[in-house]
């Protein structure tokens, strides 16, 4: 296992907000930062010492980051998986590929957390809207068709309650195959952040219950409001897809709770997740300050909750209404990711709030009406 040590290089591709916050830990420990991005002045961008502004596939960028870093991740999963294959020849990426590789295809996916051993929907896979339409009564309805490539905040899905709205599903064919899962009838939704390095020390970050709304994560509020049965069957479970795809770096693993307490993986993001943005203030480590150990080959720290706490997405619709009220909530840590734009829907920030009532806490967030759309 090679240690990548303060004052040398990071390479990061992907100039998003998980970029830039990776990029923040980063330098508090003294490391340098090369981000590759396709956009001038990204929020990791604005944080690093190199910018390099190229698609993720051209191969004199990939070679220019591969040329300043002595360590390369990647801040997200749609980057070019052949353009990172490539990269793994001259460059030291702990990550590899792979990973890549199957995250990217939502077949890939289900197969490998199957073969892992943790718990899938039943579903099918299809070349084309015939093959869905013959196969599709081996998982009944309701279900959800799915884009294999693409696809993100509920995007390139549909969900179908019966054969006469089966139709609805053939223009997903015009961008991919596609998978379809039976319908999991889930309480909750949560998620497990499971951080490992090349030695195979692994650790996973408190649990967190996740809302949504629109399809687009809303709130996270850790720990979980289940029983501790259940989070230690998530932990379980994360633990045996990271150790099947020897993971190195940050894993988190969706997952639905069952009525019985039983889970159901969803699906897997190869890169620190928004779901786990409260550990920045709320933990002993944060999972951007635990990536960057991951990749450089340094021992995990076992992380602790401070406090239970809940994170809140900021979308483009909720900057100017939270500008109004900042002053009126001392115990808000509010981040905003440097975007120039703020669109409706778009990621824009999110807001921690540590505390020690989780349900007059959701209360003081929802009496604000911010978040009432």
């Amino acid at each position: 296992m090679k240690t990548i040590l303060p004052n040398q290089t990071i390479g990061i591709i992907g100039g998003g907000q998980l970029g830039r916050m990776m990029a923040l830990a980063a330098k508090e420990a003294g490391f340098k930062i090369a981000v590759l991005d396709p956009t001038e002045n990204s929020p990791c961008g604005q944080v690093a010492d190199i910018q390099i502004v190229a698609p993720y596939n051209d191969e004199t960028a990939l070679q220019e980051l591969a040329d300043v870093s002595d360590v390369i991740t990647y801040e997200f999963e749609n980057i070019d998986y052949e353009g990172l294959q490539q990269l793994c020849e001259t460059a030291y990426v702990p990550q590899g590929a792979e990973l890549v590789r199957i995250t990217q295809n939502r077949m890939n996916e289900k197969a490998e957390i199957a073969a892992s051993g943790a718990p899938v929907a039943n579903y099918i896979t299809a070349q084309n809207f015939e093959e869905l339409q013959s196969k599709i009564e081996e998982i009944g309805y309701p279900c959800i068709v799915k884009t294999a490539f693409g696809g993100y905040d509920g995007k390139g899905q549909v969900k179908l309650d019966g054969p006469e709205e089966l139709h609805q599903a053939a223009s997903l064919f015009e961008h991919s195959v596609c998978i379809a899962e039976a319908f999991v009838p889930f309480e909750k939704e949560i998620s497990v952040i499971i951080q490992r390095n090349a030695a195979g020390e692994s650790f996973c970050l408190p649990i967190a219950e996740n809302i949504h709304k629109n399809h687009i994560l809303h709130e996270s509020i850790v720990p979980a409001r289940v029983h501790q049965e259940v989070l230690e069957k998530a932990e379980e479970a994360a633990t045996q897809i990271a150790n099947h795809l020897a993971l190195v770096g940050t894993l988190a693993v969706e997952m639905f709770v069952l009525e019985d307490g039983n889970i159901i993986i969803n699906e897997l993001a190869p890169r620190p997740h928004n779901s786990g943005h409260y550990s920045i203030e709320a933990c002993n480590v944060s999972q951007f300050h635990q990536h960057v150990r991951a990749v450089c080959g340094w021992p995990l720290r076992e992380p602790k909750l401070w406090a239970p706490s809940i994170m809140v997405n900021v979308l483009g619709e909720h900057v100017e209404p939270l500008m109004k009220v900042i002053n009126d909530f001392p115990d808000w840590s509010v981040h905003l990711y440097g975007k120039a734009e703020a669109k409706v829907k778009r990621k824009m920030g999110h807001v921690t709030i540590m505390t020690d009532n989780i349900e007059s806490t959701l209360k003081e967030i929802d009496s604000t009406a911010i978040w009432s759309d």
